[in-house]
């Protein structure tokens, strides 16, 4: 089967009239010759048709039989059998005589049958007994045929199709000639009607599959695109078309995208998306893809706007929408729309709820009449186009809002981890301070009692009338060392406190380092006799003079020989270093060998009631509070302190080391 183009209107109607006219002209020359054989002619016709559609075999390969056979039974050298259909595209079978044409010939009367058809369809039938060889002409070119006779075949009262007999001589067509080739229409239109209706069937089937496809490439999450070109690509086989875009609209002011019966045209633009062409583009001319115009620029977008329907049909030039008189300037057409070289186009919207997403535009080269069936597959893919694009923007909408909510969770889940850990170490240091005030009142606890309690004692023993004067004397003494020691506590709280609150008085006086240091160490002599340590000091060359707080440089002195004596291995050498510093700065460092500290307490030994785990397991007497004393006495002279503690070299023990920093012309802070 071959698909011949329809010649131009004008052409058909010259040549048609032109037909007419000489199918009353007298035959002059009757070739004595021809004798047709007709009287089997409609049997046999008849018969090879009912078996063929019987036996379901493929209708359009009867009519080819059925022009061999008109052929030969006629004598003539062409015979044509076209379908007319309501689409704009035909089907022709053509039989040839051998030797009787050449290609060119053929050719030529192939693409001249519209113009017979065209005639024939005008007039019922066509005969033409003698024709020259200048009066029938396609273009500038001349058929090589003289008799013509062509009949339409009717089914259920409708032309389906046009029988040709072509001669190369002229010839009378006789009365049983017409007749039979009459009778044997009547076959061919029921053998033209299986072709349109398995045609029809072939046409839905393969729009269902186009359907599928594209609802299947949906389902599986193809990209957009993907999905545009794979619609693309099947309308252009199912419809025969030459070209095909997907059209997306961006508009100014998204509000404004719904679709509407009235004059409003949205500041919108619109852009080409996806593409499928027949043909080439000209690489001299810009590719289709980079165009974008705006909707109000362009008469065709204006009216499928403007409008609520679902498609837009123009079957060719006349039909396209004329320039609006009411606009100051002339409203010109996409050149993607160009009617001159796409005179049929079907633009179909693309819309979600009423919200226009873009066009589907679908093109001939000529004119064509769009079937309904053509239109509702197109509508239906655009509809699925839609989904497709809804489905993709809802999906990155909410991926979006996902990985926001993701990150905003993300967040709150740091957030919370450190509020947590936070949370955690202010708990443990909680624990860790309850537990230090667990050790300082049972310390206190202790350091109190203890101290009552022998007082309490010597007190009852004083009672006694029978005590002797030394026993007298000796309970005084214990009662004075108790009370003492427990007015030392108390005055050290009240210290601490006094400080902490920046209440404490300095007096500021001069005081020469040798005898202050010399007046404190003195006293440690004796008190370290017992447990053999002595006492290593050094000292400029030059004692210093500074102004200080005398009280409290010696209670710093005090504190700190205390806790060196109290800590230090038996037997073992304190350390006292005085050096003076870029004549600014007075250090004292201040050590001693014995048990090692902690490096995780090191920073704490300065917090009050803390104590070093080993101090405490080890049931050392002390209340805590020493350290924190000295700390808070040095930053009001404003000096600093630090402690270390490291191992000595070949040994087990530990020096630990507590160097103060004072300066020499003292501003007392609080003074």
């Amino acid at each position: 089967m071959d698909v011949v183009n329809t010649t131009r209107e004008e052409v058909i109607r010259i040549e048609s009239d032109r037909l007419a006219s000489l199918s009353t002209h007298p035959l002059e020359t009757v070739p004595s010759a021809f004798q047709p054989n007709l009287a089997s002619v409609e049997t046999t016709i008849g018969r090879k048709i009912t078996q063929a559609l019987s036996r379901a075999t493929q209708p359009d390969a009867v009519l080819s039989e059925v022009a061999t056979l008109l052929g030969e039974a006629y004598g003539v050298q062409a015979c044509l059998i076209s379908i007319q259909s309501e689409s704009s595209t035909r089907s022709l079978t053509a039989w040839f005589a051998k030797s009787q044409f050449t290609a060119n010939q053929q050719k030529e009367i192939l693409l001249s049958s519209a113009i017979v058809e065209a005639a024939t369809l005008e007039r019922s039938e066509l005969l033409i007994s003698d024709l020259t060889l200048n009066e029938i002409a396609y273009s500038t070119k001349v058929l090589p045929i003289r008799a013509v006779m062509s009949l339409p075949t009717h089914f259920q009262g409708r032309i389906n199709g046009v029988v040709s007999l072509m001669c190369s001589q002229a010839h009378r067509w006789t009365d049983l000639e017409m007749d039979t080739l009459a009778h044997v229409s009547d076959h061919v239109a029921i053998a033209i009607s299986q072709i349109l209706l398995q045609q029809k069937v072939a046409k839905q089937a393969q729009y269902q599959a186009l359907l599928r496809q594209v609802t299947m490439g949906i389902q599986n999450s193809l990209e957009v695109p993907q999905v545009q070109i794979m619609a693309l690509e099947g309308l252009a086989h199912a419809l025969e078309i030459d070209q095909a875009f997907v059209l997306r609209t961006k508009f100014w002011d998204p509000r404004q995208s719904l679709r509407s019966n009235g004059d409003r045209v949205p500041k919108a633009r619109v852009m080409i998306d996806s593409e499928w062409r027949r043909y080439p583009v000209d690489s001299e001319t810009e590719s289709p893809l980079s165009q974008s115009f705006w909707v109000t620029d362009c008469r065709v977008c204006r009216v499928a706007f403007r409008s609520t329907a679902k498609s837009f049909v123009f079957r060719d030039v006349a039909e396209f929408p004329i320039v609006e008189e009411t606009t100051e300037e002339p409203i010109g057409i996409a050149p993607i729309f160009d009617p001159e070289k796409t005179p049929a186009l079907m633009l179909v919207p693309l819309e979600s709820k009423n919200r226009l997403l873009g066009f589907i535009a679908v093109q001939q080269s000529r004119s064509r009449n769009w079937q309904p069936e053509e239109i509702e597959l197109v509508e239906l893919l655009s509809a699925q186009i839609s989904a497709a694009i809804i489905q993709t923007e809802t999906l990155r909408q909410v991926e979006s809002l996902v990985e926001e909510r993701t990150a905003q969770l993300q967040q709150s889940l740091e957030l919370q981890a450190k509020l947590y850990e936070i949370t955690r170490k202010q708990i443990e240091k909680l624990r860790v301070m309850n537990q230090r005030m667990d050790e300082f009142l049972s310390t206190l606890s202790h350091e109190l009692r203890t101290p009552l309690t022998s007082m309490m004692l010597a007190i009852r023993m004083l009672r006694q009338a029978n005590l002797t004067p030394d026993r007298r004397q000796q309970y005084l003494n214990i009662l004075e060392q108790q009370c003492a020691q427990e007015t030392s506590l108390i005055n050290d709280l009240l210290a601490l406190q006094e400080l902490e609150t920046k209440q404490v008085a300095f007096q500021l006086q001069r005081v020469e380092l040798r005898h202050a240091i010399n007046d404190v160490s003195q006293s440690f002599n004796q008190r370290w006799a017992s447990k053999g340590l002595t006492l290593d000091l050094k000292l400029p060359t030059r004692s210093p003079v500074f102004n200080t707080d005398l009280a409290s440089f010696n209670r710093i002195l005090l504190e700190l020989l205390t806790n060196a004596g109290k800590y230090a291995d038996p037997n073992s050498t304190v350390r006292l270093k005085v050096t003076v510093q870029s004549g600014q700065q007075i250090k004292f460092a201040l050590s001693n060998i014995g048990s090692a500290i902690a490096e995780e307490e090191l920073p704490h030994i300065f917090e009050k009631f803390r104590r070093c785990q080993g101090m405490t397991q080890n049931a050392v007497p002390g209340t805590g509070l020493g350290l924190a004393l000295v700390k808070s006495l040095v930053q009001h002279l404003n000096g600093a302190i630090e402690a270390t503690s490291v191992t000595i070299p070949d040994s087990q023990s530990y020096e630990t080391c507590f160097t103060v920093t004072l300066p020499q012309n003292l501003e007392i802070a609080g003074a």
